[in-house]
């Protein structure tokens, strides 16, 4: 299956981000896929893993994987990437909360 992403940097971490509004993604393979496609050397290689999903409360909500496949709350680099590449697909304008 292929997916589209984008690979971007932020202060010196780099992210794969993959527009996850419509969901390709199982809840149960989530982990693994992010361990998989954030290994260097062998995929495409990535400090994490940035799924952009539809929120009710804000422009978009965001999950946050570790190239060690946990999941985590908070990255201020992924937050500037996020919203970088929320802009760049229209998801939402210059001004935005996630």
């Amino acid at each position: 299956m292929k997916i589209p992403f984008m690979k971007m940097s932020g202060s010196g971490n780099d992210f794969i981000l993959i527009d996850h509004r419509k969901p390709i993604l199982s809840e149960d393979r989530m982990k693994k896929f992010a361990r998989k496609v954030c290994r260097r050397k062998v995929s495409v290689g990535a400090d994490g893993l940035i799924l952009v999903e539809e929120s009710k409360k804000a422009d978009f909500k965001w999950r946050f994987f570790n190239a060690d496949g946990s999941e985590a709350e908070m990255c201020g680099n992924g937050g500037r990437c996020v919203a970088r590449f929320a802009n760049l697909k229209g998801i939402a304008g210059p001004s935005l909360t996630f």
